[in-house]
């Protein structure tokens, strides 16, 4: 069986149904085995798992290590022959070539389950594939369909799998499994990954573009309360406290409660947030902030302010009791009010705007709040409400040098006087 003409089979399940690495390796060998895999490969499973499962804390960061140690495994095993041991500098630069022009049987068009439940097993699912070609938010609304043959792998991922695979052949190594790195060998990254000369532009919406989308909410919160003063209430947070939508929804490392809100000795209020990585931080809520809570809040019955420790979901479901445990539902709700507003802005005269808009997501909501709160705040009080890791992040949403080198070269003559 030619590996080039056939896609592999996935290896490694969610977490929650990995079992002991030594158990699971096996389970995982007799689905791989008809593929040929390396003698020794079990070893390799095991190491693999080990690795993966460290990584329990967050299902976001498992997920991603996940992707390039199975991707990476895959292409050891079936196309190259070697376990993880054998491998050097010159295979991973093949494999990052393989990367970028993956095999088309390699290639999926949608994001699907690696596996599935059949008759009480979990079993692997035929249209998983380790690659997959993806369009464009604007594309798909557009008609259009994703193209395997149009893969292309983003800057962004190609830096994933040097990140990722590093960190893997370090853990290797402090295992005694493998000699070297062969990853931290390559000298010439620049071969795959761009740099720029310049600051890329943050992708977010006018300021105009928010007074429609939050005039469209304020006007649905009217017509309908109970559907949409919670929609209102989470727009307010993910512009105002510039919020990650994984920081509104309750998963395995917290559950977001009304007593996340706090006020300190000086009747300031605070919300405590458990961001990426598992690091807690306290962000400032303004008084337009504190405000909107207070709107909230009466509406759901609760008293205007919460009181310490206060149990109640920050973000309760409307259908059913307890918190909304899905991003995808929080996805669902801004898109939809990015759509109303498209629309009513084009009905306006203001396609230009309108058609920017079509293009937006959710995150381009926390890249407006810190844009606008870093032209009039101490940059260090913005980093640290946002979550960043270094003052290096927050300096890329300041853009006044832009505007002024634009600003001395608008008025150059092509013909000098």
């Amino acid at each position: 069986m030619n590996p080039l003409l056939t896609s592999p089979k996935p290896m490694f399940d969610s977490l929650q149904y990995l079992t002991s690495p030594f158990k699971e390796a096996d389970v995982i060998y007799l689905r791989q085995r008809a593929l040929n895999p390396p003698e020794d490969s079990k070893e390799d499973l095991y190491h693999c798992l080990t690795f993966l499962q460290s990584y329990n804390g967050s299902q976001a960061t498992f997920n991603s290590y996940r992707r390039e140690v199975e991707r990476l495994l895959q292409w050891s095993w079936f196309i190259q022959k070697k376990t993880l041991p054998e491998l050097r500098r010159l295979d991973i630069e093949e494999y990052l070539e393989f990367c970028q022009r993956p095999p088309l049987p390699w290639i999926g068009t949608k994001q699907v389950a690696r596996f599935k439940n059949h008759q009480g097993e979990r079993i692997c699912n035929p249209d998983w594939r380790p690659f997959v070609s993806q369009i464009t938010k604007v594309e798909s609304q557009l008609g259009h369909s994703a193209n395997n043959r149009h893969f292309k792998l983003s800057q962004k991922s190609l830096q994933a799998v040097f990140s990722v695979l590093s960190t893997f052949f370090n853990y290797l190594l402090q295992e005694d499994y493998g000699e070297l790195n062969p990853v931290a060998l390559i000298r010439q990254k620049s071969k795959y990954l761009q740099t720029h000369a310049y600051k890329e532009p943050i992708r977010r919406i006018s300021n105009l573009q928010w007074d429609f989308v939050m005039e469209t909410v304020e006007l649905n919160a009217e017509k309908d309360p109970k559907q949409h003063e919670r929609t209102l209430f989470i727009m307010n947070c993910l512009f105002a406290m510039y919020l990650r939508i994984s920081e509104l929804v309750a998963d395995e490392r917290s559950t977001p409660t009304m007593g996340d809100f706090r006020a300190d000795a000086d009747n300031n209020w605070w919300l405590q947030v458990t961001g990426k990585g598992n690091k807690v931080r306290m962000i400032t809520v303004s008084d337009d902030m504190l405000a909107a809570l207070k709107r909230y809040r009466t509406f759901l019955g609760l008293s205007a302010l919460p009181h310490v420790s206060e149990p109640a979901p920050m973000i309760s479901k409307i259908k059913g009791k307890g918190p909304v445990t899905s991003t995808r539902q929080i996805r669902f709700i801004v898109q939809d009010c990015f759509d109303q507003a498209h629309q009513r802005m084009y009905e306006q005269g203001l396609k230009e705007e309108a058609l920017e808009l079509k293009a937006a997501t959710v995150h381009w909501l926390r890249h407006t709040g810190i844009s606008e709160d870093v032209k009039h705040r101490p940059k260090e009080h913005v980093r640290d409400d946002a979550g960043h890791a270094s003052m290096a992040t927050t300096d890329r949403y300041i853009d006044t040098e832009m505007r002024e080198r634009h600003a001395s070269a608008k008025h150059k003559k092509i013909k000098p006087e």
